[in-house]
């Protein structure tokens, strides 16, 4: 039995946030069998260079991610949309085990089903070793703040 996660598509501008918002918010709670359900059983994603395929994998390469980036805390920001599709920019920043400090930058593109489920994610990202200094993300671990800047505002 699957679930509807609305939005459902055809997405509008304003519908096209709206997803985004909820799966960056879902991303900064970081609970992966919670994420995973906002994916088709049959989920395709390209991660980096990992190829996953449905729910089980996906909660595999969540649960592997943040047992290695530490301290995530992630932005992501609409790049463009169409039907069923968006498009999606966003950069993170996490610690490692050592304490170096990243942010990682990238794309994702994301395809939806009728009931609003995403049922292939393809993900760009490339990692910058950063001072703490330079981190741009100082909210307490979990869900973004509505009042902090966006990538955009950022500069980013």
């Amino acid at each position: 039995m699957s679930n509807v996660r609305k939005p459902l598509p055809p997405f509008t501008q304003q519908s096209a946030i709206e997803k985004i918002r909820m799966a960056e918010n879902a991303w900064n709670g970081q609970n992966p069998e919670a994420i995973a359900m906002a994916y088709s059983i049959d989920s395709k994603w390209r991660n980096r260079n990992e190829f996953v395929n449905g729910r089980e994998e996906i909660v595999g390469l969540l649960t592997r991610k943040w047992q290695k980036e530490q301290n995530y805390r992630l932005i992501k920001e609409l790049w463009c949309h169409s039907g069923n599709r968006i498009a999606v920019r966003f950069a993170y920043e996490y610690q490692n085990a050592a304490g170096q400090w990243y942010r990682a930058y990238g794309n994702e593109n994301w395809e939806f089903n009728e009931q609003g489920l995403m049922t292939q994610r393809h993900a760009s990202i490339n990692d910058l070793a950063i001072k703490d200094s330079e981190r741009k993300f100082h909210w307490p671990l979990g869900i973004r703040p509505v009042e902090h800047a966006s990538l955009s505002e950022l500069g980013l």
